[in-house]
């Protein structure tokens, strides 16, 4: 019997036969030409995901209305016939593997930025589609005719090029969520006021989509069937609006959030897998038609258990195709193990494209592009590796190196594997990151040329002995601590209640018994690791207040968690000091400076957050050892420069550079 049954099941939809229920859902990259066309490197991205067995791949949203509905720093176009033949191009490559293929095609209205598209942003109102954002220009009528052709004709470009399906997007804020929702729509005419006026543009639009693709042709509606917003759109209300849109779309597509609750759009990362199932098996329940759902879906486990409830059809999973192409045959293949999951973290995926208009990078996956191209070198003489520094940055140096061929040794310090990433994992609401950790040594144990020492600090002459050609420092960091009055003769001493990052992760147990309701915490430092202590103790019901230097919170967040993190702030009434310095340590309280005023903070629990530095010691002594020796000697992730989990894996990935260096491959 299959394990999976229901995951792997096939699914037929008028002309569309799905050989599995995973679904890619879009999501944008910033891979698209400057101009909207797709190139090689866009598309070998997607060949990763069909390659890796998935069912139903649809291609990110394309513009059906250049410039003004335009959505990202590049994005891919269906507004003319120009863009049809790389497109065709795609699906040959696509379908070679046996995917079915659908594109989601988008009117960004309101969302659209200014600076970007040159001009001021329409909707259906003048309400901006986020907090701060663009005050767009209402619709005429004559416009949103205009507009609607245009869906219908980018949907006749759509089925020219070889697709299998049509996806149009009517949620998270783009232009027709501005009409459907009334936190966008104040409209007095046809289209406002009334479910049926609000729903009148997205009927017209399906109808034209329906007219311009035929009866046979699979149309998909993307829809946030709960906004999370008060005065949004309620899970109630959305099946309403379904009522007037049901006719002609044959799979719902059921999302959630709009701009301004993105955090339950792009999940964080405290939020269960499969939590919004509920949504999808509602409308499920009502029209009898297939769903998707969505949600921190990772677990196959889970992915089975909704199919099997009937709570969806098929399975969304995008940052988790993001992070493993190959789920689909890991899973076929019995290798859960080896399943490099998602760990919502946001920063590569979401916070590189929205926050930062970079291409998409992913923290767990140092190669969204070619993924495991690299195994095909091996070396061509013996080579040996030794890492020292068994965290995140060492483990994926040492699984590359072994992978190639090399003899490769690690030795860490610790009893245990996985360095920060594994530490950090022991607060509840990131537990998520130890999945990462767990992959690399589950990773690590396939591999018969690796050797791993823990509870063994390595120095220059037992790195001597293993006879190396290239040595990687990977020894990580360590809280960062200024000689500041009072602070370093009390931070995580016996009796003392003022604690480091570690202080507290190493104490964990004590504190989860711990009732701090009511009990005044200080946070020192208000970057990530400031607030992820303010999440934990705010949620446990301690008074907390907040000491940040910077004019602002969460400056080295990215901007999904940053949103979180603020409402969070807001809902448990952090007292935020920004602009404010510590000067001073004591048992019981901190005197911080704030403009030329100095003010007592008084703590029960006292947190000293203000960053990590590098943690090397040893460095030193194995570049001066084997500086002579021709031996490569290379130090990554943390203890190069305190960056992201991502960073260092990716360092981790380039040792293969210093075996090219060598002449070793």
């Amino acid at each position: 019997m299959i394990k999976y049954q229901n995951v792997l099941n096939p699914l037929k939809v008028k002309n569309m036969i799905l050989k599995n229920r995973i679904v890619m859902p879009p999501m944008g990259t910033n891979y698209a030409g400057q101009n909207g066309e797709i190139n090689e490197e866009h598309i070998k991205y997607y060949e990763q995901r069909a390659k890796g067995g998935t069912g139903l791949i649809i291609l990110e949203n394309v513009c059906i209305d250049f410039p003004l509905g335009s959505n990202g720093t590049t994005q891919l176009r269906m507004d003319h016939d120009s863009f049809i033949p790389a497109l065709y191009k795609l699906n040959e490559r696509l379908h070679k593997h046996g995917a079915n293929v659908a594109v989601q095609i988008n009117h960004s209205g309101a969302s659209a930025v200014s600076e970007r598209i040159g001009c001021q942003p329409v909707s259906a109102s003048n309400i901006p589609s986020k907090t701060g954002g663009a005050v767009p220009r209402p619709l005429e009528k004559s416009a949103i005719l205009d507009i609607v052709e245009k869906y219908g004709k980018a949907a006749k470009r759509v089925q020219t090029a070889g697709f299998d399906a049509v996806e149009i997007h009517a949620g998270h804020s783009y232009l027709i969520c501005q009409f459907l929702s009334p936190l966008y729509n104040n409209r007095t005419d046809e289209f406002g006021g009334s479910v049926e006026n609000r729903a009148r543009f997205a009927r017209m639009v399906i109808d034209s989509v329906r007219e311009a693709v035929g009866p046979m042709f699979p149309i998909i509606l993307r829809f946030s069937a709960d906004e999370l917003l008060e005065g949004g759109n309620t899970l109630e209300d959305t099946l309403k609006i379904l009522e007037y849109l049901n006719d002609e779309v044959d799979i719902f597509d059921v999302s959630a959030a709009v701009n301004d609750s993105l955090y339950y759009q792009i999940d964080n990362m405290n939020l269960k897998d499969g939590w919004r199932s509920y949504m999808s098996k509602a409308v499920r329940d009502k029209f009898n038609k297939p769903t998707i759902t969505t949600g921190n879906i990772r677990n196959p486990e889970v992915a089975e258990k909704i199919l099997a409830e009937g709570e969806a059809d098929l399975i969304g999973m995008g940052r988790g195709l993001i992070a493993e192409p190959n789920w689909v045959k890991k899973v076929q293949s019995g290798q859960e193990d080896m399943l490099r999951k998602c760990i919502s973290c946001n920063i590569g995926c979401a916070g590189h494209r929205i926050g930062l208009n970079r291409p998409i990078r992913c923290t767990v996956n140092p190669d969204t592009i070619t993924e495991d191209v690299y195994k095909k070198q091996k070396v061509k003489k013996k080579t040996n590796v030794v890492v020292i520094g068994g965290g995140t940055a060492g483990l994926e140096a040492a699984c590359t190196a072994a992978e190639l061929g090399c003899t490769t040794f690690l030795f860490e310090q610790k009893s245990y594997l996985g360095g920060l990433a594994k530490e950090i994992s022991k607060l509840p609401d990131k537990q998520r990151i130890s999945d990462f950790p767990k992959y690399l040594v589950n990773r690590t144990e396939r591999l018969d040329n690796l050797t791993i020492f823990t509870n063994t600090k390595a120095d220059a002459k037992l790195v001597q002995n293993l006879s190396p050609d290239i040595i990687v420092n990977a020894t990580g960091s360590k809280p960062l601590l200024p000689p500041i009055k009072g602070l370093l003769e009390r931070i995580d001493k016996e009796g003392e209640k003022l604690y480091s990052i570690f202080g507290l992760l190493n104490n964990i147990d004590e504190f989860e018994n711990l009732n701090v309701e009511g009990k005044k915490v200080a946070v020192i430092g208000g970057g990530a690791v400031g607030l992820d202590v303010v999440e934990y103790f705010a949620q446990k019901g301690a008074t907390v207040s907040i000491v940040e230097m910077l004019p602002m919170l969460g400056r080295d967040l990215d901007v999904i968690t940053k949103i979180s993190m603020m409402d969070i702030i807001k809902k448990y009434n952090v007292d935020v000091n920004t602009s404010t310095a510590l000067v001073e340590v004591a048992s019981d309280h901190f005197k911080v400076k704030k403009g030329e005023e100095e003010v007592t903070i008084e703590f029960d629990y006292g947190f000293v957050c203000l960053g990590m530095r590098p943690e090397n010691p040893g460095l030193k002594e194995l570049q001066e050892h084997f500086g002579e020796k021709n031996v490569e000697v290379i130090n990554i992730g943390d203890s190069a420069r305190t960056r992201k989990i991502m960073d260092g894996v990716r360092e981790g990935r380039e040792i293969t550079l210093a075996l090219e260096k060598i002449d070793a491959i």
